[in-house]
């Protein structure tokens, strides 16, 4: 049975899904992006957002304790140099989900799994630089109206005073 056991086991035992959660992880916290699985990308986000939590406050003790997890001193180094700084500000709610469709082979559902603060497209959105809105159809005339031709009156108005031509430039 199963009692009191929240998270999700992946189908695998507990050092391969260690392993497997540590690879991920790395490769998240390098490419600030990877696709995976729905199920693997939640259960990454509750193995990573505690690591970034804790390279906001730089000390020995955190990266040791992240370091006893990733085993990977660039991936260690990028995370409390550059990661920690960009989300100093962030309360938390450090990655995003974005589901994908499912995949062909055996129907599992695909999402990408991304570090907020590192799209470009959404931090564009976010700051008022947003694309040309596409234009619609429905309901809106977009040429207006042509206004009828005015016609003449009778009254003819005199005839305009033949323009003095600038003598010429020698």
């Amino acid at each position: 049975m199963r009692h009191g056991k929240k998270f999700n086991h992946l189908g695998r035992t507990a050092p391969h899904r260690a392993a497997m959660l540590a690879n991920m992880a790395c490769s998240l916290f390098l490419h600030k992006r990877i696709t995976t699985t729905l199920a693997k990308a939640k259960a990454l986000r509750k193995y990573v957002e505690p690591m970034i939590t804790k390279s906001k406050v730089d000390t020995t003790t955190n990266r040791r304790t992240v370091f006893a997890d990733l085993q990977n001193k660039e991936v260690i180094t990028l995370l409390f140099r550059d990661i920690s700084q960009k989300v100093a500000d962030r309360p938390g709610g450090y990655t995003r989900i974005i589901k994908t469709g499912n995949r062909m082979g055996d129907n599992a559902e695909m999402c990408f799994i991304e570090l907020v603060d590192y799209n470009e497209l959404m931090l564009n959105e976010k700051s008022g630089k947003k694309a040309a809105k596409a234009t619609t159809r429905r309901g809106k005339t977009t040429k207006k109206k042509e206004e009828a031709p005015v016609a003449e009156s009778p009254v003819t108005e005199a005839p305009a005073a033949p323009e003095e031509e600038a003598p010429a430039a020698e």
